[in-house]
């Protein structure tokens, strides 16, 4: 099949959703352009920022089209485009975009509360505590996965046969990080200058693609060639930075700028496949069973997480964007519109890894992220941009949607941290709790524990990382099937999503941990030669993924029960009035 006729059929449907089903459900819970939303009551200047609508879009998008709609669709096409295709478009639908929209529309109505904070008001204290514990750990995952991707990304390094040498891409790669570095200043040039100037509209586009081409001009012909160590200390150097200065100052016009890219990758993909349209040449479907990945029940439903439904977008809904957000009108847009543009990405993903396959249905080889990239990159070659200069652009490109994600998550993975100790009368609060709550000791916490988990590599973490991303978006969807009760509207439709995910996501998790004990198992019936360190290694990869495996389920089995009693304690229309 043409990939171009999918692309059309995607965006078909994905466009239908937003103006019927997304607008239903604006219409249904109710939207006052003219309420005092929290950014406006609580502008402090750090967190709560009131912002044009359009760059709240941009953070948010950039935020959640973090590495997974690339990979996860294309990990998964292991099963056949056709299941991939309409999870994408069946979840981004009815299950993502109205649990992205629902979290930002509950913060927005609640005075700007994060997931946790509102679990405290619908659910209780003890619900409020579990699920910020589990919402730290898996902030923990997503940054052990994310940060171990960028570093893969700018490393220059490769080891055949025990040798380590200079890659083929070392230059490409070493340009890309360099790049990265210099958006990062550049980010906080343009903030600066934002903050004094106040430009808008065509103003502030100007100034921030400026500060793009910029930041690629130079980097491109200052490539900083070094290995994965290094980039590994760069990334999270970066994202405590990100995690401790004021919204306005670092993320937000990083993600602005970030947009421009995603726009011109969006772009290149769309005009390659409408020029080229190349052949799907995946397989339509492969079978419910996979030998290396499992069962498509529920493996597909976990490694296809963002561009489908995701619990990471509902923690930037709650945490970051509903603080940013001037008037209510552009809540839908933001909410349920970054998402269902992100699962179009993954479409497009979908089909660059089916034009890359051979004509006899062999996947490329390579990771997601080296598919895709070389995939546009060879469409921005058809149009005459330079192989350097594209190859430049595309690295830079993947590697930005894991690095967008990676600020907002430790951003988010601080906020838990700290209101997991956080109490009513902080100024008269003990010594130990005011250290735990402070706002770089959090952060310092949070992201050491984060770079010990990037031991596992993110290809072993990364099953654990689809489980519990899935189960946090079921345990977000009971949270609103609560609040949309008590304030009267409308919560029938996010029982199905509710039930599937959390269906899924048992399944996937009680597997997960069924594969690690059989791994440490074996590992231990396994004599190894002296002087050899396989335990270990089998150890990190599986012992840790073991103890959060566990953990996630029985905070997740505990957050279910309180969830449900809290509802059905919970009173029809009580909060009508207030809300």
């Amino acid at each position: 099949m043409n990939t171009l006729v999918i692309v059309l059929i995607a965006a078909v449907c994905l466009i239908a959703g937003y103006t019927f089903y997304g607008s239903w459900l604006a219409k249904k819970w109710g939207i006052d352009p003219k309420a005092k939303t929290p950014a406006v009551a609580k502008n402090d200047g750090q967190d709560y920022v009131p912002t044009d609508g359009w760059t709240v879009f941009a953070h948010q998008f950039s935020s959640i089209a973090g590495a997974g709609p690339v990979t996860g669709a294309i990990q998964a096409a292991v099963f056949g485009w056709v299941p991939v295709l309409l999870w994408i478009l069946i979840g981004g639908i009815f299950f993502g975009a109205v649990t992205d929209f629902g979290a930002l529309y509950a913060s927005v109505k609640n005075e700007g509360k994060s997931m946790g904070l509102l679990i405290e008001k619908y659910i209780g204290k003890t619900g409020k505590k579990l699920f910020l514990l589990f919402c730290w750990l898996f902030t923990l995952i997503v940054i052990a996965a994310f940060a171990d991707m960028v570093a893969g990304t700018f490393n220059a390094y490769e080891t055949v046969d025990g040798i380590t040498k200079l890659s083929a891409q070392a230059t490409v790669n070493g340009a890309a990080g360099s790049i990265s570095l210099l958006f990062i200043a550049f980010a906080v040039v343009f903030g600066l200058l934002q903050k004094k100037l106040q430009w808008k509209g065509w103003k502030e586009m100007v100034l921030g693609l400026a500060c793009t081409v910029a930041a690629f001009a130079i980097g491109m012909n200052v490539p900083l060639v070094t290995s994965k160590a290094t980039w590994t200390y760069l990334v999270f150097a970066y994202i405590f930075l990100a995690a401790v200065l004021p919204m306005w100052l670092l993320m937000q016009p990083r993600d602005f700028m970030t947009t421009f890219m995603f726009a011109g990758m969006i772009l290149g993909a769309v005009v390659g496949l409408v020029v080229a349209h190349p052949k799907m040449n995946l397989p339509m479907y492969t079978g419910f069973h996979n030998a290396a990945s499992g069962d498509l029940f529920p493996i597909l439903f976990v490694t296809v997480a963002c561009g489908a439904v995701s619990g990471f977008h509902s923690l930037v809904s709650s945490g970051t964007s509903s603080k940013t957000i001037a008037n209510e009108k552009d809540m839908q847009k933001v909410g349920y519109g970054a998402m269902v543009l992100e699962s179009l990405l993954a479409v497009l993903a979908l089909c660059v890894a089916g034009a890359a396959a051979s004509a006899d249905g062999t996947a490329a080889v390579g990771t997601p992220f080296a598919i895709f990239s070389s995939g546009v990159a060879g469409f921005l070659e058809m149009f005459g941009i330079p192989v350097y200069g594209a190859q430049c652009f595309m690295t830079m490109c993947v590697s930005a949607l894991a690095l967008t994600s990676l600020d907002s998550v430790a951003r988010i993975g601080r906020m838990s941290f700290q209101e997991l100790f956080t109490v009513d009368d902080m100024e008269h609060a003990a010594g130990w709790r005011k250290l735990l709550c402070n706002k770089y000791f959090s952060t310092i916490v949070t992201l050491l524990c984060g770079y010990i988990l990037t031991q596992i590599g993110y290809a072993n973490i990364w099953p654990l990382f689809g489980s519990a991303n899935q189960m946090l978006s079921a345990l977000v969807l009971i949270t609103l099937c609560v609040f949309l009760k008590v304030t009267g509207r409308e919560n029938r439709t996010l029982f199905p999503p509710l039930i599937i995910m959390l269906c899924v996501t048992f399944t996937a998790l009680v597997q997960r941990l069924i594969a690690m004990v059989k791994a440490i198992s074996a590992a231990a019936a396994t004599a190894i030669p002296a002087g050899e360190t396989t335990w270990g290694a089998v150890f990190i990869a599986n012992g840790l993924q073991l103890i959060l495996a566990i953990l996630l389920i029985v905070l997740g089995l505990n957050i279910v029960f309180h969830s449900v009693k809290g509802y059905k304690a919970s009173e029809k229309n009580s909060e009508k009035a207030a809300v």
